[in-house]
């Protein structure tokens, strides 16, 4: 599939669309000093051609009581066990990334809990899983960057 092109309208839109999924398009429209309708027709574009997938809420998980972050790497007793150990980790609601990796970790996850304790007890269900050898847990003591747009703004710029 070849690179798909956006142009400096297309950034724009998407530079707001990131800062805030909910504002109307005829915000942007203003802002942008053009119709609704074209920034509809753009969105819709960038929706069918898979660059914009949905949009997501943020929630403060420290004002809901989940401020505990870990990172926990699962070493499994084989490998061909991923896909059921996948399984059984998706049944856990508190672990809330997880991604199958190379090097150390056969899966490395990120789980979200109201306090040590609780994080304990998520570590151990997941010790817990049949294939699952042993893990490892990394305490997050604070999330310094989660920057979306920077990331944007250097593929922008790649373009």
């Amino acid at each position: 599939m070849g690179k798909i092109k956006l142009d400096e309208i297309d950034h724009q839109i998407l530079d707001m669309l990131i800062d805030n999924t909910r504002i109307p398009f005829t915000d942007i429209a203003k802002k942008l000093l053009i119709s609704a309708g074209t920034v509809h027709v753009r969105v819709k574009k960038m929706e069918e051609q898979g660059i914009i997938r949905g949009s997501s809420l943020m929630l403060d998980y420290k004002k809901l009581g989940y401020s505990f972050i870990a990172y926990v790497g699962v070493y499994l007793n084989n490998t061909s066990q991923t896909k059921f150990v996948l399984e059984r980790i998706n049944e856990i609601a508190y672990v809330t990334v997880a991604h199958i990796t190379t090097g150390k970790f056969n899966i490395f996850c990120k789980i979200r809990a109201r306090s040590t304790e609780h994080a304990k007890e998520v570590i151990f269900l997941l010790d817990d899983i049949e294939g699952v050898y042993r893990t490892e847990t990394m305490i997050s003591l604070e999330e310094s960057i989660n920057d979306k747009k920077r990331l944007m703004h250097s593929i922008f710029n790649d373009m």
